[in-house]
């Protein structure tokens, strides 16, 4: 969307705005941007500083390759709300008179480009993990000594070049990113789409984070089901009393955060990509899916980081002082329940472990 004449530049811009009517009230939207923006910002710094305290404390193990994903996660979820919500609050500010202050579309071009990436990259990190705690928990042999720091800082960059390649597409294929018919923000165009290349956009990303979500829930399953097994097995060790629960919460928790945040605002664009739009509808279903999304990046650091093995057992405690000591056991509740299920695991896949297990069912059986 071109604005360098500023005696003329009403012609593509005077026509979406005439003829939208997805007009919001600007305290409340004001309201929603300043909140989601600090919430936001205040939980990502608070991950960050238990990630590093706990990168310091398991530098050397096995965790470390997941602590590194997970401060990439978080410091991608900081920026953005950083950069995102100080444009948006700078244009709420200019009473979103984008002819006055964005005459050369460079403002829209770089929201446009910080709205891709800061969605696409935490998708996309968000997989990565769920791919290295599946191969972490299925092969726990090949992880602790293929899998190392450097191939984790590897995959970091490597996912953010990617992600901001995606970003940079439009700008690379000439095309401007454009203003939205709230007039709030910027993206790729969403209204009268009559261009396969508009549609190619708006497709890929959509594709691209549903992909992300479809590898993130196919291995969280993968695990999952391999934790249970493993416990299963585990009831012939004594390291094997554990019910998995950090990990398992933790799954759950990551699944349903993100299916439900960013399944909305995928499905519309998918939606709007092959069927194209309408201005009233699409405008008011795409901001709510948009702020939906947005609640993902607030509560990726509570569901991957604050929901700890200390929290839980917290909750534990006052569980079990509310349903009475009958009902729920201390015993179940080990500090070590993951560490001890990989040990069973690893020694599940080695050959002396296999020896081992053929043998205890003879053992008891005398």
């Amino acid at each position: 969307m071109s604005m360098n004449n500023s005696k003329q530049p009403v012609s593509p811009i005077a026509g979406l705005l005439s003829n939208t009517t997805c007009q919001l009230g600007n305290r409340l939207s004001v309201f929603f941007s300043v909140v989601f923006m600090t919430v936001g910002i205040l939980s990502n710094i608070l991950a960050v500083a238990i990630l590093m305290k706990a990168y310091q404390r398991f530098r050397q193990k096995s965790k470390a390759s997941f602590l590194l994903l997970a401060s990439g996660l978080v410091i991608t979820d900081f920026f953005g709300h950083l950069i995102n919500g100080a444009i948006a609050v700078f244009v709420y500010a200019s009473n979103k008179d984008w002819i006055r202050f964005d005459q050369s579309n460079v403002l829209c071009s770089i929201f446009g480009i910080c709205m891709v990436f800061s969605g696409l990259c935490p998708l996309f990190l968000g997989s990565a993990m769920a791919i290295e705690r599946c191969i972490g928990v299925t092969k726990p042999i090949f992880h602790s000594t293929k899998i190392t720091s450097k191939h984790v800082k590897m995959v970091l960059s490597g996912i953010c070049l990617f992600a901001i390649f995606i970003a940079l597409l439009p700008i690379l294929g000439l095309r401007d990113y454009k203003i939205q018919a709230s007039r709030t923000w910027c993206f790729y165009k969403t209204e009268h789409i009559k261009d396969w290349e508009d549609r190619f956009y708006l497709l890929l990303f959509s594709f691209l984070g549903l992909l992300a979500l479809g590898v993130s829930l196919l291995c969280n399953a993968i695990t999952g089901i391999t934790l249970l097994k493993v416990k299963y097995k585990s009831q012939q060790h004594r390291q094997g009393r554990s019910h998995h629960f950090e990990m398992v919460i933790q799954l759950l928790g990551i699944m349903c955060v993100s299916c439900i945040c960013w399944s909305p605002f995928l499905v519309t664009l998918v939606s709007i990509g092959i069927y194209g739009s309408r201005s009233q509808e699409t405008c008011e279903t795409i901001l709510f899916s948009l702020r939906m999304a947005t609640w993902n990046q607030i509560l990726d650091p509570w569901v991957y980081i604050l929901l700890r093995k200390a929290v839980l057992k917290n909750l534990y405690k006052i569980a079990r002082r509310c349903c009475g000591e009958r009902v729920i056991s201390l015993r179940i509740w080990e500090l070590s329940s993951i560490k001890n299920s990989l040990k069973v695991a690893a020694i599940s896949e080695s050959p002396l472990g296999e020896k081992i297990n053929q043998q205890v069912p003879s053992l008891i059986g005398q």
